[in-house]
This record gives structure tokens, sequence and C-alpha cells, in this order.
């Protein structure tokens, strides 16, 4: 850590590692905005991976993504940069730090050994970090936190590697300790004192970054001094989590434990997930070769992150659910890899991004690729062969070929035509199945129409493509009220979605108010007749039927009674009143909805031996139902949803405020976990339609929720009357 160099890798070439020992694959972690992309970028330019000028080999840049990121100027995907350093490949996969985009974030931990939080030192660290450290904390993922932005004026590196060990360490906040000190420059005219470079607590050396590359030198008295104060504290952190019980009476007596004994073991903590070292970074300056801190957090990355090898045996069935060995990383083993991201290119045309567990993987062989069993979000469960295209590895726009992929490494594969994220591949001789990853349940709906005719043709392929991209998304034809719904995880993914579908695959849509289900019931028992005597030349028309209608417990649906005596409607015509009942209670008979919950019995009616016809009694049998609804009081009934809540114990107080101003029940709250909370409440699905943004707001990012049908319920009157009002001017 700051003892030792390396060569950066050389630019403009792929990368291809040789054994799963020379591979780290690294995710960043972080808020939106907290400067994970531009970090990725800084380790590119110091790894050699990108000029001085951040540029690649044919003119582009590292972070150059697809056209809505750059005209969003923000990360709404997984993206994949290799880089290489001391002979070691480095797969840094950055994910978007913005909620709506967590789907990525999820695939980027499955693809990865370890974990860099990226905290500004301006912004500190939001709710929906914490929360996915403790993900990774359940998993005994390795982490280190990276403090951006030591630029910003307010920022202050001990305060805030002081607020990390408090929330990051939790019971153990020794767990979490810096490895360096900050190196201050001159004040500039406003008091802020620029970041120049580190002070290695271990190696008790000064890096410094003045000249736009890491020079090395002891440092000065003053300099030592500070190194000393925080030195002991690390030491002993790293020696608490070594491995040799006698280290800690040795210090403690007073030996000087040798400088590789303290980096071995540190790196040994860090792999194992039971130590978070904290870092600092910044970007070069404009011309500088290095960023800050860039060198010694390559040098933690290599030394200190687990190798693919260390990955836990994983569990495996085959397709049709059998038992099967577990897998461990191996390159000569069974074939091994999943889809952890899927892209269209629109030259190439699908592209998937795999990480390859075990086996390698050549380009035109053969592979088994088995589905993932989201069929409930359009997602359609597969076991098939497909034949794969080339190999690469991605850099900006750049895709170098590559001539395999051993276990271990991650890279592209085109022509994957039925393959979609989270999908398995393996050997077509020995197909095997991973368990899917857990991924959120999109709650926020976009009910949708085709522009025109010409979208109208195009719109299913489109729509089967997008999902297909994207397992956080689910498509629904809704069956009761007949509209197209697209399911997301927020305002800013729905955006995406329909520029996708626009710019991507050609097909214009256009938002339109979501439905829910609403129904209509009798409140009353009621009667009506039905007169349908029409005459022209020839036949004519003849049917008269009288009804009664009565309410009846929720659930019943509709149910049809005869009880006509002395045939007054003759026995070929009573299933033609019940269908022309039906019809009309499908249609509805105030605002609209369908009428459930309802006898109706049919009592009397009279027919023309000639004009009578089944036709003519349908007709009566719907003229007869309307005229009793005008005779009777109708309620219209909203779903009510069972929602289960989970926040922290801190937001309980305004989630239950906020579910009380929505006609919300709580019917109870549990202690789920420590410091949160489950409120469960049941409350109409007609006020929860955009919730999964306003709980995100109430709960500053840090709350979930499920929802799931719990009936129909009476609408209140006043609710009621303006739905009613609202039919009849669309009438």
């Amino acid at each position: 850590m700051g003892a030792t160099s390396h060569q950066a890798g050389a630019a403009g070439r792929a990368l291809t590692a040789d054994r799963p020992a020379s591979v780290r694959n690294v995710v960043l972690v972080g808020h939106s905005g907290a400067g994970k992309t531009t970090l990725v970028e800084a380790l590119a330019l110091t790894a050699g991976a990108v000029n001085r000028a951040g540029r690649v080999e044919d003119g582009g840049t590292v972070s150059d993504y697809d056209e809505i990121e750059q005209r969003r100027q923000r990360s709404i995907q997984l993206s994949l940069v290799p880089v290489e350093w001391g002979g070691i490949k480095i797969n840094v996969l950055d994910t978007p730090g913005y909620a709506d985009f967590v789907g990525e974030l999820r695939a980027g931990l499955r693809a990865a050994d370890a974990a860099l939080f990226v905290v500004s030192a301006a912004d500190g660290i939001d709710g929906a970090t914490r929360m996915v450290w403790d993900e990774c904390e359940a998993v005994g993922m390795p982490r280190a936190i990276v403090i951006t932005h030591l630029e910003a004026a307010r920022a202050d590196y001990t305060q805030m590697t002081s607020v990390c060990g408090e929330i990051f360490g939790g019971d153990d906040p020794d767990a979490v300790i810096p490895l360096y000190l900050p190196l201050h420059g001159p004040a500039g005219p406003d008091g802020h004192a620029p970041v120049t470079g580190l002070l290695g607590l271990l190696s008790q050396r000064v890096y410094d970054y003045t000249s736009g590359e890491r020079t090395e030198r002891d440092p000065d008295p003053a300099e030592l001094a500070l190194i000393s104060q925080a030195r002991s504290r690390l030491i002993e952190g790293i020696i608490a989590e070594s491995e040799d019980e006698t280290l800690m009476d040795r210090y403690l007596g007073g030996e000087d434990i040798d400088l590789k004994t303290l980096i071995d073991d540190l790196e040994r903590a860090v792999a194992r997930g039971t130590f978070h070292p904290v870092l600092m970074a910044a970007p070069a300056a404009e011309g500088a070769r290095q960023g800050l801190g860039t060198v010694e957090l390559l040098e933690l990355v290599t030394g200190g992150f687990p190798t693919p090898l260390e990955r836990a045996p994983l569990t495996v069935t085959a397709p049709d659910g059998a038992a099967r060995p577990d897998v461990t990383c191996d390159p000569d083993g069974p074939l091994l890899a999943e889809v952890v991201k899927t892209s269209s290119d629109p030259y190439v045309g699908r592209v998937s991004l795999v990480r390859v567990f075990s086996g390698t993987l050549r380009p035109e062989e053969t592979v088994h690729v088995s589905g993932h069993g989201l069929a409930d979000r359009g997602h359609e469960d597969h076991d098939v062969d497909e034949r794969i295209g080339a190999l690469t590895s991605p850099f900006g726009k750049q895709q170098r070929t590559l001539t395999h992929v051993i276990a271990g490494d991650l890279a592209c594969v085109a022509k994957l035509s039925r393959a979609e994220t989270g999908d398995t591949l393996s050997a077509k001789d020995g197909p095997l199945l991973m368990e899917p990853w857990p991924m959120p349940e999109p709650l926020l709906p976009l009910a949708i129409e085709a522009h025109s005719k010409a979208d109208e043709d195009k719109l299913s392929q489109g729509l089967a493509r997008l999902v297909a991209e994207d397992p956080t998304m689910r498509l629904e034809q809704n069956p009761h009220t007949g509209q197209l719904v697209l399911w997301c995880l927020g305002e800013a993914h729905q955006d995406v979605a329909l520029e996708r579908l626009r710019t991507r695959y050609g097909v214009q849509v256009d938002p339109v108010p979501h439905k829910v289900s609403l129904r209509e019931t009798f409140g009353a028992k009621a009667a009506g007749r039905g007169r349908h005597v029409k005459q022209s030349g020839g036949h004519g028309q003849f049917a008269i039927c009288e009804i009664e209608v009565e309410p009846l417990p929720p659930g019943s649906g509709i149910e049809f009674v005869d009880k006509v005596v002395g045939g007054s409607v003759p026995r070929q015509f009573i299933p033609s009143v019940e269908k022309g009942v039906r019809a009309q209670a499908a249609r509805g008979v105030a605002a609209g909805y369908p009428l459930v919950d309802v006898r109706v019995t049919l009592l009397d009616g009279k027919a023309h031996s000639v004009d009578s016809s089944d036709a003519a009694f349908q007709t009566a049998g719907a003229l007869a139902l309307r005229e009793a609804a005008a005779e009777a009081s109708i309620h219209l009934l909203e779903p009510v949803a069972e929602l289960d809540v989970l926040v922290p114990d801190e937001y309980v107080g305004p989630v239950m405020s906020d579910l009380a101003g929505r006609r919300g029940r709580v019917v109870g709250t549990d202690q789920a976990g420590p410091g949160r909370t489950r409120v469960r409440a049941e409350i109409p699905e007609i006020e929860i339609g955009r919730y999964a943004v306003e709980l995100r707001s109430v709960s500053h990012g840090t709350g979930g929720f499920s929802r799931t049908y719990a009936r129909h319920e009476p609408m209140p009157p006043q609710l009621a009357d303006k739905v009613r009002e609202r039919a009849e001017k669309g009438s």
C-alpha cells in the first residue's frame, strides 16, 4: 500500500486474462453525483488505458456512453471499463447512482467480487448507499471506500472518514480506517488549501502529485508527526484482523512490526471482507498523467481485493431443476456464464455482457441458454441452443476483439438473439441454470398507446426488445382496463424507456392516464322491464322481459336465475336474455365499469310467434338491466391493495401520516431487523399510482414497498360522483 510501484497497461489493445488469479472484478457504488464515472476515467488514465487528453485510441473517451446518457449527462446503465495494472486485469464496473436504475447496480454487484464505495466529501452518504453497504455486508463482499470531491470548499477529509466509520463500521468502527492522510498545498485567496498529495500511514512516505505525476519522498518532521498520530490506530486495526494471534502482544510489547507483515495482513483482511480501508482520489489536472490517489487505489485493488478463485462455489441445477454439483472458478471446468446486461447496437444487434464463472468461452461455439424465471415481467423462460458471435472487450464505444474468455473474466458476446439479462450460458451437452439475482419490483405504471398506425405495427417488437434489455421493467396487457402498461421503477426510468423506444427502435408512443379496474354494483334491490318492439316490412322484432336485480356479497360475480312460469318467455330465448344481461353488465350501467356481485332474476316476459328472435331477447335483456339501474342506487367499487412498506425507524411517522392522507388504514407494524420497521396497510389502488416516487421522497430514498390486490370495496360517494361526471363528459 504505497510501498511498491507498478507498470501501467498499454493503451489501445484488448486485455486478455490468462488465468483467474490475474483478474479483479470491482463494482463502483455510490449516489448520483458522487464521482464514480470521473473516478473510472482517472483510473484509466493512470493505468495507461487512455492518453493525457483522456482519449482512447480512436479519439473517443472512456466515458462514451449511448446518446441518451450524453443528453441527460447522467449514467443510466452499467458499463465495463477494463484496465491493467502490474500484470493484473481489472474489470471496473461503473454503476448508475440514481435509484431508478438500481437494476443496473444489482447486475454490477452480481458480476463483481468486490465493491468500491464512492463517497463525496461535499455531499456525504445517502440512505440508499447505506442500504447497499448493508446488502454487501450480509453476503460478505469485500469493500473499500474512496472519498472524492476533495476540491470542494466544504470538503473535510478527516470528518468524512469519521462519518464513514460511524455509518459503515456499525459495531466495529475500527474496521473502517483511512490508509492515507491528505497533503495540503498553499491556501488560495478563498482560504481553501487544495490536496496535492498523500501521507502514507503504513509506509510513512509522502506521495506528491503536484507535478501531475506521482513522486515519492520522506516526510518532513511536521508531516511525520501527523502520520504518527494516525498510524497507531491503523496498525492496531490491522493487527486485530490478523490470523497471527501473537502479533498484538508483540506490538503492545513494543516490537516494531515490519511493513510487509502489516501489508500482507491488511490485504488478507480486505479480501475476507472484514476490514474496509478508506482512500481518497481526484481526477488528474489538465495535461497530467495521474490523478491524485489513483496509484494507491489501483494498488489496493490488485493487492487487497480477492481474485475470482476466492469466490464461494456456486450452486447450480439443470434447467429442469435436477441437482448438479457446485461449480468453482476453473478455466478447464464445465462452462458456466451469466448474462449480466443486455443492450442493442445499431450495427451488430444484441450485445450481451457476460461474466464467466467456470470454463472458457470461445467465439463461434454453440452454447445452451437457460431462462431466468421472470415470465411475469414479460421475459419468457427458455432453454435453447445458440451460436455465439464475436467476443469483445468494451472500452468507450470501442469493442476490442478477444480470442477467448476464461473463468473469472467478463466480456461482451455478440449475436445471442434469445439470451436476456439474467440468463445462464452453459455447454450444450451439459446445460446448467443459476439462480437469478433478486431484482426490485417495478411499481410505477406507465400506460401507453401507439402514436400512429405505423407505430402500432412496430410496437410489439419494440417493446419485446426493450424488456429483454431490462429485467426491472414489466410489460402488462391489463385484461380489465384493456391498457398496455409498462411498469417501471421511477419517472426517470419511464422517460428513458420512452426515449429508447423512439430513438433505438423507431417506435413513437403516447403516455395516457393509467386506469384502475373500477367496478359497479347495485346498492339495493331493483326491477327493470326491457321492451324491444320494432315493426317494419317483413319480420319485425319483438321481445319483452321483466327482471329483478339484487346485490350479492363481494366476489359473487353475476348470477342469473330463471323464474319464468307458463312459458311467457319461450325456453329457447331464456339463454338469449342471459346473454344480453351479461353483455350489458360487462359494459357497465352507470359509469362504464363492469357490473359485479348481483343476482339477476328473470320473472316474466312476452314473445311473438313470428317476430321474436335471439337478437331481440338479447337486446331486451340489456334494456331491462339498464332500466333497473336507472331506478337503483349504483355503487362504484374500487380495488384495495395490501401494502407492505419497509422503512428505517426514523421515517415510520412520516410514512404513516402519508398513508392516512391517502385514505389508507394501517393494520400493523413489525420490527424488520435492526433499525427498520415494516408498516402494513390497506389502501385504495387509485391513491398509490405514484407511490413508488412519493415513498422515495418521504423516506429520503430509503423506503421500499410491495403491494398485492386485496378486494374491491365501495368508493366514497363524493369520489364516485366525480368519476361518474368524468364518464358522462367522456361519453
